[in-house]
């Protein structure tokens, strides 16, 4: 049997929100291993990125980052590689309700701000974040492996772990930020609560007749929201969509060569930027709705996706993933610094405190939403459409919702805080 190499901290999942967190405790010193199912290293992953970058064509999968989760990236010191590659600034919001006649218009200048948020594709953020972990020699990349058998914690709270090659690693701290299938989750024996929202998201890149002006446009169909966002180029007319409908929808749009779907995007957008000119391949993703009966245990954290998922019609999923990330790591960083047992499970349930109620929270306003959106009588669409009229004239609770989605109110962890002047 293959002696176990013992390290500090293991990271299940390398994509960006474990990333961020190995990024974040590398400072400390710890011995910390990313786990990675992908092969190849990090030299190779970053050459594909940017071979993509510098092609003609988007990542289907995009990101709108909050404020919040740009501070972190600035606080891991990756802003800067996401600002060399590309990423586009939005600077105003328009959501509509396509069966009724509400309206909410969110800006930037309202705030006295220089934009609400950007809208970046993972693979350049991945890109930025992994040149950071290059440059930290206690972070070990082990790639093309998965965890296949998970020990029950020692009495110090400590893990084995098999992995896919046959490898042993003993961890003091083993964290689960692989995916909303998470491996570790399930080996753990960590219950989850979740539900089929029964819509698939439609997601591509398109271009459009007329500029996007730095807008993340929203409307709420009779099937479900669909939200076309600015991507970074020369002319402004790249946009990514996710459009969320019904199963039987979603396969109609799949099923249409591109003229087709151009024409059916088109009008469930109601032309707001002219023709849809060119569409990239589509891609249909299920959505379920997740979320942990619990984020931790002896020894065991969880984050991301491997922890909670939500509807994606408010584009909060990566910022609540950064967030838990930017939690754990204050959380670890602290014991760390005052001698304590940082991998028990009372250390780890501060940040389960920190997190838990926030992600609930967020999980249930997006439920709300899509239950409110969804076919409606007559008299509630025409409550609903009274309901976003007043609150597009009510400013502070306007400018009190917009901040939320920014991360820029309530607590924050300390990475993800603007620093103070």
């Amino acid at each position: 049997m293959n002696q176990a190499v013992k390290t500090d901290i293991v990271i299940s999942g390398a994509g960006m929100v474990g990333t961020a967190l190995a990024c974040a405790l590398a400072p400390s010193g710890l011995s910390i291993q990313l786990l990675e199912q992908r092969s190849g290293d990090l030299q190779q992953w970053l050459s594909e990125a940017d071979a993509g970058i510098h092609s003609d064509r988007y990542d289907p999968r995009v990101s709108a980052l909050n404020l919040a989760s740009v501070q972190l990236l600035c606080s891991l010191s990756a802003w800067d590689g996401v600002q060399a590659r590309r990423a586009e600034p939005y600077t105003d919001m328009e959501v509509w309700d396509g069966e009724g006649s509400g309206r909410i218009h969110f800006s930037a200048d309202a705030l006295h701000e220089d934009c609400l948020g950007y809208i970046i594709e993972n693979r350049v953020i991945l890109a930025a974040l992994h040149e950071q972990l290059a440059r930290h020699p206690n972070v070990e990349l082990v790639s093309g492996v998965s965890l296949q058998q998970l020990s029950a914690p020692a009495g110090d709270g400590s893990r084995e772990l098999l992995l896919s090659d046959g490898r042993r690693i003993h961890a003091r701290l083993l964290v689960g930020a692989d995916g909303a299938e998470s491996r570790t989750r399930r080996l753990a024996g960590i219950a989850s609560t979740e539900w089929d929202y029964n819509h698939h998201a439609i997601v591509t890149s398109v271009r459009t007749e007329q500029p996007h002006a730095h807008t993340c446009w929203q409307r709420f169909t009779e099937d479900g929201p669909l939200a076309l966002l600015p991507l970074a180029c020369a002319d402004e007319r790249s946009l990514s969509i996710v459009w969320s409908t019904s199963p039987a929808h979603a396969a109609e749009l799949m099923a249409l060569d591109e003229p087709g779907f151009r024409a059916a995007l088109g009008r469930a957008f109601e032309h707001r930027l002219g023709a849809i000119t060119h569409s990239d391949e589509r891609h249909s993703i299920p959505l379920r709705q997740r979320h942990a009966h619990r984020y931790v245990e002896s020894g065991l954290a969880l984050i991301g996706d491997a922890a909670h998922t939500i509807h994606p019609l408010a584009g909060q999923g990566v910022n609540l993933g950064f967030m838990d990330a930017a939690a754990l790591a204050d959380v670890l960083l602290a014991a760390t610094g005052r001698g304590e047992n940082w991998p028990s499970e009372a250390v780890l349930r501060r940040f389960q405190r920190q997190r838990r109620s926030a992600n609930l929270t967020m999980a249930a306003g997006m439920e709300g939403f899509r239950r409110l959106f969804a076919p409606q009588p007559p008299l509630v669409r025409l409550l609903r459409s009274c309901g976003m009229n007043l609150t597009d004239r009510l400013e502070p609770l306007k400018q009190h919702l917009v901040l939320q989605a920014m991360g820029l109110s309530g607590e924050r962890p300390a990475l993800a805080r603007r620093p103070t002047i």
